[in-house]
């Protein structure tokens, strides 16, 4: 059985749709915090795993059936809900949203004000920041960044060193059967 990694503090907040949020704070080291840190805010121990390095610190939130775990970081006021997941060694920041069944994996970064939901994945190196939106079924990956006010839906892939910015929209079709039918 794995050692536990932090504890609930008793300090609860709720946040606007009644949940109610549980401070953590470690009981033991890992790789960029001390016992004793006082962490970020979580619903329940099924949010945060005991296993790896994972941390969620500062004012980020992970709530619903999200999931962090691996070596994944969250901090600042960044959040995590519904089915997302953030693992490997993703990190999430600034005021940064996850949700849906969303997943950022690998050694992504979402920071800024950048949301990732749906069914999207962003995954190896890329980056999504500023306003940026990605969404549907896209995925982002490679080193691949998006950023500004730009756009990424339905089956897009954003891979490679590709950029996508400023306000740029990026769609992809969603059922290749959507697209032969346009086409007769």
């Amino acid at each position: 059985m794995t050692k536990k990694k932090y504890e609930f503090t008793g300090v609860t907040r709720t946040i606007p749709d009644g949940t109610i949020l549980h401070e953590i704070r470690l009981l033991r080291d890992i790789e960029w915090f001390q016992s004793g840190d006082v962490g970020g805010w979580i619903e329940s121990e099924d949010n945060l795993s005991h296993e790896g390095d994972c941390w969620v610190f500062g004012s980020a939130e992970v709530s619903g059936s999200a999931r962090v775990f691996g070596s994944a970081v969250m901090s600042s006021d960044a959040l995590v809900s519904g089915s997302a997941r953030v693992y490997g060694e993703a990190r999430v920041f600034g005021e940064a949203r996850v949700y849906g069944e969303a997943c950022v994996y690998g050694s992504a970064r979402v920071y800024g004000s950048a949301c990732v939901f749906g069914s999207a994945e962003v995954s190896g190196s890329a980056e999504v920041s500023g306003l940026a939106r990605v969404y549907g079924e896209a995925r982002v990956f490679g080193e691949a960044q998006v950023f500004g006010r730009s756009r990424v839906s339905g089956d897009a892939n954003v891979h490679g060193g590709a950029h996508v910015f400023d306000e740029a929209l990026l769609l992809g079709l969603a059922d290749e059967n959507e697209q032969e039918a346009k086409d007769d």
